[in-house]
């Protein structure tokens, strides 16, 4: 059945008839701008609602001309150079692209730069090195022949992030945009200004769209084509630094942050590896500051009778929607970019009035990893199908208002089936968002943590999409349980210590040793080991993949090794024996297809038994790679790797209902990992989907023991009324 409403259609100039054609056949309610694009009076007279896109930081080139110095700055570090004599001549920018960054050599600057001995792990004093202007290098007199040095510097951002992108991709020839700097009172004043006439200049525009807010994600490029992306990561700070942030920093907190709090050694401080304390209080200073001037841009908007939303995607620095402060800016709806489920539950769960998703594919010529897409080659059609499938199953568990699209709408032309398939999406949001709308679907009993260093401030979220980060575990759990009909936490350390697991059935703990998500060094806390393994002893289960709660120096590599009943051998124990075992019978009852790979991508050993009492259940080449342990009344699940797959989603639904086999046949689900269902109670309707590109046949189990046996078509929703 046609629908209308909650779909947000790019519309382009030039292109009238074509946007007022497809506003209709996709139901659109809402037309908006994209980055390169403007509407026309025909466009914003049609009757639609009006989105118009803003990023306050870039587009003023006028101005940051004429204040050079108020630009967006980072700190950056050059590759080691390792002297054979006496003087090491250190090239500055050499390995960065020219194009996004210029050296800030002033005398404010000058005094932050640091030169290291990183042989040694030494501070080099100020008159141990010179810099030369001329030559863009710094010279250090007195050096011991073949040792590491390098040199952190302060540089000028002069092309912001993603303008450079979009100009690459798209071969665009207009200037550089370039990023101001709102830490300076000069900038906030004129942005203020800026927004109020902006404001008053768009009279149709009903809703304003930050596309993003002051900071962008981290992605610093390298000078050759192959290798370009030096260092990306989507919840980075490291693109916040200037003097006066630093000044301001220091005033506030008692104590200065220098260049090496930032740059670590050259390996910066990515999201997957634990924080230190002067990075949290570096992240909550600038989120304070991002808030309240974040804030003033949103009182005007709201004084202007317009709505404000912001796309949480290319900024997500101090917009964190689970910090706990978000409601601060005041913000009417979030809009999240998304190719996977787990993005769709990151959106679903924050507190704003409205939740919007802008789908995959973007109308661009290639996607985001170059592949041709609205061009020869590409199949954009296959590709909408291929990530709506993967964000329906999300959608089923967790509402979400509207639905959108971005880019350029006249390479669809060319494209009727991709046509064809929006049509057929927005169809079926709509009538999972109406299911919503009756009332929450039913969730099973086990209620399920994830446990990592950030806790709820990064809830359904790792450091950037499934494409990019597709090799670690957690963010197949993530993707695997967007879709399973849990309720799902996301638990710190702190959480831990303060009793958070007495409202948790089943704790899920990945990663490889010393990252974030694993939890580094909280595992040396005896406190913390006492009270996961006393959670699991009174009755709870832990699922650890990869290296779960891993530490070097200790006997057990897994802390939690009791309760799992398995540890990992990193080569300190290739003299001692291991237990022989045998697969379970139980394993024959786990879902046909599903597997578990002997070594995660960071592994660096190979798992064994520690008392030969767990259930092994795969094993491949004489490596347990999934197994279950009882430990007290409770139970511990090892997971050597986590691929997500329909299979392996349902594996791991039966390991977190029943790991220790006891009922196999949990009281709701399907007996086909390829269909998927949602019930809702409070209208009586069944929703079943197929994630399959065949037909598939399920026989659904409901909660009181009925079962419903229904054959759906490749890809198909079904939606069923049921007697009650």
């Amino acid at each position: 059945m046609r629908t209308t409403g909650g779909f947000t259609l790019p519309g382009e100039a030039g292109c009238e008839a074509l946007t007022l054609r497809l506003a209709e056949r996709w139901g659109a309610d809402v037309i908006r701008d994209s980055d390169g694009t403007q509407l026309s009076d025909a466009i914003l007279n049609a009757g639609y609602e009006i989105y118009s896109t803003i990023c306050p930081i870039r587009g003023h080139n006028t101005w940051a001309k004429e204040h050079p110095d108020m630009l967006q700055q980072c700190f950056l570090c050059t590759l080691p150079c390792v002297p054979a004599g006496e003087r090491a001549e250190i090239p500055l920018t050499e390995s960065f692209f020219s194009e996004q960054f210029r050296i800030n050599d002033s005398q404010d600057a000058l005094r932050l730069w640091q030169v290291f001995d990183r042989t040694e792990d030494r501070l080099l004093d100020r008159a141990q090195w010179a810099y030369e202007k001329d030559a863009a290098r710094v010279v250090v007199r007195d050096a011991v022949p073949f040792h590491s040095y390098t040199v952190s510097f302060l540089c000028y951002r002069v092309w912001e992030e993603i303008s450079m992108y979009n100009h690459v991709t798209n071969g665009w020839t207009e200037e550089h945009l370039m990023p101001i700097d709102p830490i300076y009172p000069e900038a906030q004043e004129y942005l203020l200004r800026w927004m109020d006439e902006w404001c008053a200049a768009h009279p149709a525009t009903g809703t304003v769209r930050f596309t993003s807010l002051f900071y962008n994600f981290v992605w610093i490029w390298g000078a050759h084509e192959r290798d370009r992306s030096l260092f990306t990561d989507w919840a980075s700070y490291d693109f916040t630094v200037s003097p006066r942030a630093l000044a301001l920093f220091e005033r506030e907190y008692g104590y200065a942050l220098t260049a090496e709090d930032f740059v670590n050694g050259g390996a910066l401080h990515p999201t997957h590896m634990p924080g230190t304390p002067q990075k949290a209080d570096w992240m909550a200073f600038v989120g304070r500051f991002v808030r309240a001037f974040g804030r003033k841009l949103v009182d005007i908007v709201h004084a202007h009778g317009k709505k404000a939303f912001v796309f949480y995607d290319d900024s997500w620095v101090g917009l964190e929607p689970y910090s706990g402060s978000f409601g601060e800016f005041g913000f009417d709806g979030l809009i999240k970019c998304v190719f996977s489920g787990y993005e769709a539950r990151l959106c679903a769960g924050v507190d704003v009035p409205v939740h919007e998703l802008r789908l995959h594919p973007y109308l661009f010529p290639t996607g985001l990893g170059g592949a041709p897409t609205f061009m020869e080659g590409g199949d954009p059609a296959a590709d909408a199908m291929e990530y709506w499938l993967r964000v329906r199953r999300a959608l089923l568990r967790a509402p979400i208002d509207r639905i959108g699209l971005g880019g350029y709408l006249h390479l669809t032309e060319a494209y009727p089936d991709f046509v064809d398939a929006v049509a057929h999406i927005a169809d079926e949001f709509r009538a999972i968002a109406a299911l919503h709308r009756e009332g929450a679907p039913w969730c099973m009993k086990p209620r399920v943590a994830v446990l990592h260093h950030w806790g709820r401030l990064r809830s359904w979220s790792l450091s950037g999409h499934f494409h990019e980060t597709d090799q670690n575990d957690l963010i197949h759990l993530n993707e695997a349980l967007a879709g399973l009909p849990f309720e799902v936490e996301f638990l710190n350390f702190d959480d831990v210590l303060g009793g958070a697991l007495q409202n948790i059935d089943v704790v899920l703990n990945a990663g490889f040793a010393g990252s974030a998500w694993s939890g580094g060094g909280r595992w040396t806390q005896p406190a913390v080991v006492e009270a996961v393994l006393r959670f699991v002893h009174e009755g709870g289960t832990f699922i650890g993949v990869g290296e779960p709660s891993a530490v070097e120096g200790r006997a057990a590599f897994f802390r939690m090794a009791p309760a799992l009943g398995v540890d990992e051998d990193t080569g300190a124990r290739q003299c001692h024996g291991k237990w022989r075992f045998s697969v379970d019978p139980c394993a024959s009852s786990l879902p046909e297809g599903s597997f578990v790979r002997p070594r995660s991508r960071y592994m660096r050993g190979i798992p064994f038994l520690t008392d030969g009492a767990a259930r092994v259940y795969k094993a491949e080449a004489g490596l347990p790679t999934l197994t279950a342990h009882a430990f007290g009344v409770g139970a511990g699940v090892y997971f050597a790797s986590f691929e997500n797959t329909p299979e392996n989603a349902r594996l791991l639904f039966e390991m977190i209902v029943d790991p220790l086999r006891r009922n196999p046949r949990p009281d709701f689900w399907s007996d086909d990992p390829m269909v998927e269902c949602a019930w809702f109670p409070a209208c009586g309707k069944l929703a079943v989907v197929n994630n399959g590109v065949c037909a598939r046949q399920a026989a659904v189990s409901l909660p009181g023991g009925c079962a419903q046996t229904v054959l759906l078509q490749a890809h198909e929703l079904r939606i069923m009324t049921l007697e009650r």
